[in-house]
């Protein structure tokens, strides 16, 4: 397995959970890597991305502010910190490796999704 996420849950609006996701050490040194998320009946779509220095993060609209990525050299791990958590963000949220992070059609790596429910 190239990417392992983990960390979804069920939490209350206006709570908090933490995604991770292990990476291999090929994978962690040479990719961007971010996290997409797909909501029954929606297309996939970018929640949050880290460039694979390190050094720069980009966030989907409607997560900015409320989403942190961040990224550990030590462990070759991304991670999300959510917070703020709305209704609107459940989702099956994938980890997700690739040159360009643009779009889901693009994505070079999957992780297993790992599945965040909100409730109002």
């Amino acid at each position: 397995v190239q990417l392992q996420a983990s960390g979804g849950g069920l939490v209350q609006a206006g709570g908090s959970l933490r995604l991770s996701c292990a990476a291999s050490e090929r994978i962690f040194n040479n990719y961007a890597m971010g996290w997409f998320r797909q909501a029954p009946g929606k297309e996939r779509e970018f929640v949050a991305g880290s460039n694979w220095r390190g050094d720069k993060a980009y966030y989907g609209d409607s997560v900015q502010g409320r989403f942190t990525i961040s990224r550990d050299r030590a462990k070759n791990a991304v991670y999300l910190q959510m917070n703020n958590l709305k209704p609107v963000d459940t989702a099956v949220y994938y980890c997700a490796a690739a040159i360009n992070l643009d779009r889901a059609d693009i994505v070079n790596y999957w992780g297993q999704g790992t599945l965040v429910t909100v409730s109002s």
